[in-house]
């Protein structure tokens, strides 16, 4: 798996080398990456919460002086309408963070329905495994917690799918080290989440 972004945040990540690409968002990473292919100069992005969709937008949007317009459900759509004229105008690629796509996303005006139904769309999907893996040591690690292989190994068939999963149980691991003063290992990562089920505080298979 190639290093190039984290897609969580703690703190803020904004950085290429804070973005993870696995199977997972390659097929996003590539598209952006053609970008001067496009038929329009837009595209919508969409993912799981967490999963740097966000963060590839900034990065992108930063890397060719284009724009990002991020959350696009909760936007004014006269805003993005105009930001999706204008893109196209200067030929500076728009990114459109949402979601889901139109038309799961419903739109009240007609000429930005319109235009957003000609705009490419394409997904970040589920971690797998290795992003999991890479996920799990790099959090931590931004937080000065070193993470040895097997305990990365024990950890990623134990936390759900999903980038929040991934996020609540690195916070877990955290909070057990400093409640109980230990490094991290294998018996105190187990102990974590055990209590962490019994609690129904995160969504692991112990």
């Amino acid at each position: 798996m190639d290093q190039i972004a984290l897609p969580l945040d703690w703190p803020v990540a904004d950085r290429e080398q804070d973005f993870l690409l696995s199977d997972a968002n390659r097929a996003a990473f590539d598209h952006l990456r053609r970008w001067a292919l496009w038929p329009v100069m837009a595209t919508i992005v969409t993912g799981p919460r967490k999963s740097g969709r966000s963060l590839l937008g900034r990065i992108f949007a930063r890397k060719t002086g284009g724009r990002l317009v991020d959350d696009a459900e909760r936007q004014d759509e006269e805003a993005i309408f105009h930001a999706w004229n204008d893109a196209q105008a200067r030929h500076k690629p728009l990114i459109i963070v949402a979601d889901a796509p139109p038309p799961a996303w419903a739109i009240a005006l007609p000429d930005l329905r319109s235009r957003l139904a000609a705009t490419p769309h394409v997904e970040i999907g589920l971690p797998d495994d290795a992003l999991i893996a890479q996920l799990v040591v790099k959090l931590l690690g931004d937080r000065g917690i070193a993470v040895a292989r097997d305990i990365a190994d024990y950890l990623v068939p134990r936390i759900e799918r999903s980038y929040v999963s991934v996020l609540r149980v690195v916070d877990l691991l955290d909070q057990a080290m400093l409640s109980h003063h230990r490094r991290l290992t294998i018996p105190l990562a187990r102990q974590a989440l055990e209590e962490a089920r019994t609690a129904g505080r995160a969504r692991t298979h112990v």
